[in-house]
């Protein structure tokens, strides 16, 4: 515990951090699309369908309407996908797969926050499956992702339990607030997107990484901090005390319709380089 001046505890805080393109170079979903694929997840008619929802996905520019309409369609076309067989692919390829692309920036940050005594909270809309692991490989404290159902016969329902998106964010980081004690005017958030405003504005101290040009323009106008973050770097070299043995991957299940969107990608992309050899 911190004690100000007059020998009084001094309230918790934390540093809440957006996932993908924040904290490792890539879509968490994305980079794991390609072992999706090979595991018989994805088919070849859905490859080819969700070929405009990669690009929308990977270009960031899609608005609140398409996002909607993206996730309905991911979230249809991961159901009936067997819970054991995602956390089994995600497991076996969790370190191979990250550790490569963790800015070694952002692995500072979470040193100095941990340092300083705050807690490290990952919020990331991508789902908990992918999240959980990363966020132990991390040392986070805690993680916030999207969750999806998961039926008595242990496949994924298509329904989506809880949605870490947008406003939603935000209304996490004052529930945790609330129940950890954060003082939130103390705190700091960091994100590349606008679709996370609501989370900055929900701390003190707001950052902007590497911000798409929405976020950029709002920073400058809000004066907040804009950060440049280019280093990928094997974690375990890096920081040796951040790389934890992780638990076994939990799978409480979501964002992995955005993998199979991105999957497309990856296989024709593959498949171009095979052809090429």
């Amino acid at each position: 515990m911190l004690w100000g001046v007059e020998n009084h505890p001094l309230p918790r805080t934390a540093a809440f951090f957006d996932l993908d393109k924040t904290v490792i170079a890539k879509s968490s979903t994305l980079t794991f699309s390609k072992s999706f694929y090979q595991g018989g997840l994805i088919n070849r008619r859905g490859v080819l369908r969700s070929a405009y929802a990669q690009f929308v996905f990977l270009a960031g520019g899609a608005d609140h309407d398409q996002i909607e309409r993206m996730r309905a369609y991911l979230s249809a076309l991961c159901r009936g996908w067997n819970v054991q067989q995602v956390r089994e692919i995600v497991a076996e390829t969790l370190h191979d797969i990250i550790d490569p692309i963790i800015y070694d920036e952002a692995a500072s940050l979470i040193e100095e926050h941990h340092t300083a005594g705050r807690d490290v909270v990952i919020v990331s809309t991508s789902g908990s499956e992918v999240v959980e692991p990363i966020g132990e490989l991390l040392g986070a404290d805690r993680v916030v992702a999207t969750r999806m159902v998961v039926g008595d016969d242990g496949c994924y329902t298509g329904e989506i339990e809880y949605y870490a998106y947008g406003p939603t964010k935000a209304e996490a980081v004052r529930e945790l607030a609330a129940s950890e004690g954060y003082d939130l005017s103390r705190c700091y958030a960091y994100s590349d997107s606008a679709t996370d405003l609501p989370m900055l504005e929900s701390v003190g101290r707001p950052h902007a990484v590497n911000p798409d040009r929405a976020l950029r323009r709002e920073a400058l106008a809000r004066g907040w901090p804009i950060l440049d973050f280019h280093r990928p770097v094997r974690l375990k070299q890096r920081l040796p005390a951040l790389s934890v043995p992780p638990r076994p991957a939990l799978v409480a299940a979501a964002a992995i319709g955005a993998a199979a969107a991105t999957a497309g990608l990856v296989w024709y992309a593959n498949r171009r380089r095979a052809t090429a050899v």
